[in-house]
């Protein structure tokens, strides 16, 4: 085991600043033992690749010991890895391959719920007594025998789920596998702690924190009040959801996170380890992301749902985010994503071209936060159609066919075009792989200048290159028809850049100064004196000289 505690630099301690995080799925990444299903030796076999696309890091979705009723983000075991993942030894190998590539090493921690079948949750359940009695949110029914309030599950139906032994509902945001934890109990607080020291002392670099702000509810359970439609969006949930249909005050984003957030920093600081925490809330996202990230005792960046959306990121709506944001937080971190594991990718959302594709990835990595890249969106990959029999999801089981879950993205990573299962696995995937997909490996688009796995590369270089693009202030963000145009600076140098979102040319006025292309082989367009032209789809990166 790799014991990581010592003296870290300022610049260790900072390295999250402006990173690039590439997403790994386990399931989907790499099989190594031909049972279908991706591993942790699959995932080391391929850290190359990461590395060679320019990642900084890695974000490894949760692989710890569980049911998988909800593929691994119900939790059995903290501290260990699932067999179908391999073993604690196959995690130490991984974690040293990956500080031979350069790579830092985030994982997915679970802290709002565990599965059902967790000991921890088998012990509360059996009585009102034991030790274990407080750690789950237990409640009384109301006189009629129901829930005690209104609050509902995101994954459909009501958040309370009946346990005959206790005669108690308990709390499950998700799914009734999915108890919530009572974080208002210290030993829950202690244990969780415990967890992320843990891994830190196995050598990872810090955390992506699922449903951040899922980990307090009120302690006086008080019924969420209904929200008007004129205000529900589907940002978060699908439309077609009931949990749109309500204000989400008390089910989640409680105060008393702050100071739990502070306890989670005091154990990350000694090891220069960072923390990203998804914030879901589809009303209130960037005030609780200001929340979370400010002091610089809480986290250090939030995962928000601005660039999730089912809407294309378009340029109003950029001036629009970034405004709020500064607003409420100038000092905020963000981690600015297009695609995840729980969302249909980006390219099929957007409804994207080729130079569409190409576009947004040269917007992603000149904002001002850190970024994360999806497994397979550098190849340009769109969602995969799976049938109804073929579904894994049971939130897509759910809400067939209104809603089609979220397998389509989760479907293996392509490595080569010549089996059925992409290069994946040598036996049956646990989803099938789409035949679209084949033609899009990373073998067949490798050595191509051409291909959106080069672009990808070029553009995580270009920001490499560049201070200012990693942590640069962002001053100047304006909005021009279809077209969105900001200035990034560091120390001495001004870069500019800008991007036509639409299918109309659009022309610019530049800022006041002296501006130079200063990009090559990146499709970028030079100014013509004060003026810049954008094709549809165009972007140009400047620097500002004497």
């Amino acid at each position: 085991m790799i014991k990581m505690e010592q003296a870290v630099t300022n610049m260790d301690v900072n390295w999250w600043r402006g990173a690039v995080i590439y997403q790994i799925y386990p399931r989907s990444f790499q099989d190594s033992n031909g049972d279908g299903i991706g591993d942790l030796q699959g995932i080391t076999a391929r850290l190359a690749h990461i590395a060679e696309l320019g990642a900084d890091a890695i974000w490894i979705s949760p692989f710890f010991t569980s049911p998988m009723q909800d593929f691994g983000y119900d939790v059995s075991d903290y501290c260990d890895v699932d067999p179908m993942f391999g073993q604690l030894a196959d995690f130490d190998a991984l974690i040293a391959r990956a500080k031979e590539l350069g790579l830092k090493v985030m994982i997915d921690l679970v802290l709002s719920h565990t599965a059902s079948a967790h000991p921890w949750f088998q012990e509360s359940r059996k009585s009102r007594s034991n030790d274990k009695s407080d750690w789950y949110v237990w409640a009384e029914p109301k006189g009629d025998g129901g829930p005690p309030n209104n609050w509902l599950s995101i994954f459909g139906g009501s958040a309370w789920q009946w346990d005959a032994r206790r005669q108690q509902y308990y709390l499950h945001n998700f799914l009734t596998s999915q108890p919530d934890l009572n974080l208002h109990h210290a030993p829950v607080q202690q244990a969780l702690l415990d967890v992320a020291q843990f891994w830190l002392e196995r050598g990872v670099n810090g955390f992506r924190l699922d449903t951040i702000n899922f980990y307090f509810a009120d302690k006086y359970l008080r019924d969420n009040p209904p929200l008007p439609k004129a205000l529900r969006n589907d940002t978060i949930a699908p439309a077609v959801n009931p949990y749109n249909h309500q204000l989400h005050l008390f089910d989640k984003n409680q105060p008393e996170n702050l100071e739990f957030l502070k306890k989670f920093r005091a154990v990350l600081n000694p090891f220069g380890a960072a923390a990203v925490g998804e914030v879901g809330d589809a009303q209130r996202g960037l005030e609780i992301m200001a929340e979370y990230t400010s002091g610089g005792d809480k986290v250090q960046m939030c995962y928000p749902f601005e660039m999730l959306q089912p809407k294309r990121l378009t340029a109003d709506f950029l001036v629009e985010t970034f405004a709020r944001m500064n607003a409420v937080a100038p000092d905020a971190w963000p981690c600015w994503s297009y695609s995840n594991h729980d969302t249909v990718r980006h390219i099929t959302r957007w409804g994207l071209t080729d130079a569409g594709a190409r576009a947004y990835i040269a917007l992603l990595v000149c904002l001002r936060g850190s970024i994360c890249l999806y497994q397979g969106e550098e190849l340009g990959l769109p969602e995969a159609e799976i049938a109804f029999e073929d579904l894994q999801d049971p939130y897509g089981i759910e809400f067939w066919p209104e809603f089609k879950g979220r397998d389509g993205c989760r479907t293996p990573m392509v490595w080569a075009k010549d089996n059925a299962s992409g290069g994946f696995s040598t036996g049956k995937p646990w989803l099938p792989v789409m035949a679209g997909h084949l033609g899009l490996a990373v073998a067949e688009q490798t050595g191509d200048p051409a291909s959106m796995l080069a672009h990808y590369t070029r553009a995580l270089a270009l920001r490499k290159t560049h201070r200012a693009l990693v942590d640069g202030a962002m001053t100047g963000l304006c909005a021009m028809g279809d077209a969105v145009m900001f200035q990034r600076s560091a120390g001495e140098e001004t870069l500019l850049f800008a991007v036509n979102l639409g299918e109309a040319s659009v022309e610019m006025d530049l800022p006041e100064g002296v501006w130079s292309d200063i990009t090559v082989d990146f499709g970028s367009t030079a100014p013509q004196g004060r003026k810049l032209t954008l094709a549809p789809w165009g972007y140009s990166l400047l620097r500002k000289g004497e």
